[in-house]
C-alpha cells in the first residue's frame, strides 16, 4: 500500500487537506457516456434499461425480471444466515431509533443502551447567493438568500450578480446586500461566476454552497459543479398554477397569473377550474396582456378531486388555492414549492414580504425539493460515543463479512478484546 507523509504547520491546513486529495487521481470524466446512457434510457424504456443490464451486468446473458417479486423476497428472508439476519435487524433499530430524535428539539442524544449518539450540526463557512441582472434588478433574491444564511450562522455570505452594460450593480441590489448582512459583493454573472464561485480565483474565494435562481447557463452551470460545491437545485423558468372553485373575482387572481408571466420567457401560469365563467374571464384577460414569452394554460376541470390530483402531478413552484372548496384541500398538498391560501394570498407577496422564500424548486422539482432556508446551509452529522461494544460487534461482524469486508469485522471484534471480554 502507497504510504505518504506530509506535514502540517501552524496555518496551512487548507493546503495540506488539498494535497491529501491530490493522491487520489481525479476519475475520469464519464459525462458523455453517462449522458447517452440517461438519453437512451429516457426514450427507450425498459428495452434500453434491459440492453445495457445485459451488456454491463449480466455478461451477455438475458436478464431477469427487473422487479424482484415479494415471494423472492420472502425467500431470501427466509433463507438468511441467523447471525447476519442479527445484524441487519439490529441496525435497522438502531438507526430506527437515532433517525426518530434527529429533530426532537433541544435534546438531541440517543441513548442505545451504553451506547450514544448525538445530533450535531454546523453552518458552512462559506456561502453564495448567485442574483440575477439583466431585465431587472432582483434586490428580493439578495433577503431570499442572504437571510436563512445568516441565521443558519454562515461565516461568510457572497453575492455575484451581472452588472449592467456600464459595468456597475443596481444601487437597489448593493443596498440590500448591506442591509441583509452580505460580507462580500462581486460584479460577475453567468456561468462563469457560479465557476468562480466553486474553485476560486484570485479575487473570489471558494464557496461551499451556491444557492440562487438565474438563466439556464447559471442553472447548467450549478448542476455541473455539483460535488465541488453543494447547491439548492436547478431552478429553471418559473411556474404558477391557480386552482379556483366556485364563484370568486377572477380580477386579482388574472392579475397573480400575469405578474407571474412577468418572469419572462419559458414561464408557464396556469388556471385550473370547475368554474368555466372564471376560465372564460382568465382566457380575456391574459390574451389582452403583454407578450412576455410567458406561456399561459387554461384547464377546466369536473371537481376539486380533480383538481388536486393535478396539482400534484404538476408540482408547481407557486400553488394558489381560491374558492372555499380549493382551499380545504390545502391539508392535501404535499407537491409544491409554496402554497398561497385565499383570494388575499396572492403569489407576489411570497416573492416579496410574506415571510416565505421565493427561492423554490421549478419544472416540478417539487416532488422531491425543498424552497431555500437555513437548512441549505448547515450540514447535520452524528457524534458517536460507545461504552459497550461487544454486543454491537457480536451483531455486526457476520453482517461485515457477509459483505466480504473481514477487517471491518476484526476491527469490531477488537474492541471485544480490549474490554476482557468474548
Amino acid at each position: 500500500m502507497r504510504c505518504e507523509r506530509l506535514a502540517l504547520g501552524g496555518d496551512d491546513a487548507a493546503g495540506v487537506a488539498a494535497d491529501i486529495r491530490k493522491l487520489v487521481p481525479p476519475p475520469e470524466s464519464v459525462r458523455d457516456g453517462v449522458a447517452l446512457i440517461i438519453a437512451t434510457v429516457r426514450a427507450g424504456g425498459d428495452r434500453a434499461v434491459r440492453d445495457y443490464s445485459r451488456t454491463l451486468d449480466t455478461g451477455g446473458r438475458e436478464p431477469r425480471a427487473l422487479l424482484v417479486s415479494d415471494d423472492e423476497l420472502d425467500a431470501a428472508a427466509a433463507q438468511l444466515d441467523p447471525r447476519v439476519r442479527h445484524g441487519i435487524e439490529r441496525a435497522i433499530e438502531n438507526v430506527e431509533a437515532v433517525a426518530a430524535r434527529r429533530d426532537a428539539g433541544p435534546s438531541r442524544v440517543t441513548q442505545l443502551g451504553d451506547n450514544r449518539v448525538i445530533h450535531r450540526h454546523a453552518a458552512v463557512e462559506r456561502a453564495a447567493i448567485y442574483v440575477p441582472g439583466g431585465r431587472a434588478p432582483y434586490p428580493s433574491t439578495v433577503v431570499m438568500g442572504a437571510v436563512p444564511a445568516r441565521l443558519a450562522g454562515v461565516g461568510r455570505i457572497a453575492v455575484c450578480s451581472p452588472p449592467r452594460e456600464d459595468g456597475d450593480l443596481d444601487p437597489v441590489v448593493l443596498a440590500a446586500c448591506r442591509l441583509a448582512g452580505v460580507h462580500a459583493v462581486y460584479r460577475i454573472g453567468g456561468a462563469h461566476a457560479i465557476a468562480a464561485l466553486a474553485y476560486g480565483t484570485e479575487s473570489v474565494p471558494a464557496v461551499d454552497v451556491i444557492v440562487g435562481p438565474g438563466n439556464l447557463y447559471v442553472q447548467e452551470a450549478k448542476r455541473q459543479v455539483f460535488g465541488q460545491v453543494g447547491i439548492d437545485g436547478f431552478a429553471g423558468p418559473s411556474d404558477l398554477l391557480v386552482v379556483v372553485t366556485g364563484d370568486v373575482d377572477p380580477e386579482p387572481l388574472a392579475l397573480d397569473l400575469l405578474a407571474q408571466a412577468e418572469h419572462g420567457p419559458g414561464t408557464l401560469v396556469v388556471a385550473a377550474s370547475d368554474a368555466p365563467e372564471v376560465l372564460d374571464a382568465f382566457e380575456e384577460r391574459l390574451t389582452q396582456g403583454a407578450d412576455t414569452g410567458a406561456i399561459a394554460c387554461l384547464v377546466a376541470s369536473a371537481g376539486p378531486e380533480h383538481l388536486l390530483a393535478l396539482a400534484q402531478a404538476f408540482a408547481p413552484e407557486h400553488l394558489q388555492l381560491v374558492g372555499a372548496e380549493a382551499e380545504a384541500l390545502a391539508d392535501r398538498v404535499t407537491r409544491a414549492g409554496c402554497v398561497f391560501v385565499g383570494a388575499g394570498a396572492g403569489t407576489a407577496f411570497g416573492d416579496y414580504i410574506a415571510g416565505s422564500n421565493h427561492i423554490l424548486p421549478t419544472n416540478g422539482a417539487a416532488r422531491f425539493a425543498s424552497g431555500v432556508s437555513p437548512e441549505h446551509f448547515l450540514r447535520r452529522f452524528s457524534e458517536v460515543r460507545i461504552g459497550a461494544p461487544a454486543e454491537l460487534a457480536r451483531a455486526a461482524a457476520p453482517l461485515a463479512r457477509a459483505e466480504g469486508f473481514e477487517l471491518h469485522a476484526r476491527s469490531m471484534e477488537a474492541r471485544i478484546r480490549e474490554n476482557g471480554s468474548r
